[in-house]
């Protein structure tokens, strides 16, 4: 179970996690991107951070709606609008709500990866951060229907998110600024599946 109070220390954790890895996230944006990933996602948690004493009131549902909001409005490139849409579809999948049990984070999951594959168009092996949602919700849910509690279920999730993020490093980019390079995009690890692995791994811990 994850409280409302959890979600926002978690995206307090969220915006110390991408401000402390926000130069390793644009090194790994400059050789297959615009070089700009980190720096736009922590332009995006840093205003959500700022805000984040004004909607602590609300529930869950609300907190993800205006966690989107920020991020389509303050964030450039691709990462706003992925990103705002994915807190997006939680926004709806947790409406009203003030905790979170295990059915709910599953929801949270596939409005996720719902999102990704409605607004960029990818599949599993595009080179993308849906490299580490797919596996990430697909790992938990098998995890909860085969009985294990919810720690339980994340710390398999996580796993399975980790090893979606590296399984990028020898795959061709199909999506984004990466797909223009080929197979020069080989070997390298895709900036949006490590900062989709941050978030995951941050906002959701059970243990905040």
């Amino acid at each position: 179970m994850i409280t409302k109070g959890q979600i926002i220390q978690g995206l307090q954790a969220v915006a110390e996690a991408i401000a402390e890895n926000k130069d390793y996230l644009t090194e790994l944006d400059a050789a297959i991107g615009d070089a700009d990933h980190g720096i736009n996602l922590d332009r995006g948690f840093q205003k959500v951070l700022e805000q984040l004493p004004t909607v602590a009131d609300r529930d869950i549902g609300s907190l993800f709606k205006h966690v989107s909001m920020t991020l389509i409005s303050s964030v450039g490139g691709a990462s706003g609008p992925l990103y705002g849409t994915m807190f997006l579809r939680a926004s709806i999948a947790t409406a009203g709500k003030e905790e979170l049990n295990a059915e709910a984070m599953g929801a949270i999951l596939v409005a996720f990866v719902e999102a990704i594959v409605l607004r960029g168009k990818a599949q599993l092996g595009d080179k993308t951060l849906l490299d580490v949602l797919i596996p990430t919700q697909q790992a938990y849910q098998s995890a909860i229907a085969q009985g294990s509690d919810f720690p339980t279920a994340w710390q398999t999730a996580l796993e399975a998110a980790k090893t979606g993020r590296d399984s990028t490093i020898p795959l061709v980019a199909k999506k984004g600024r990466a797909s223009y390079l080929g197979d020069r995009a080989c070997g390298h690890l895709d900036p949006g599946a490590a900062s989709a692995y941050l978030i995951l791994k941050t906002l959701f811990d059970p243990n905040l």
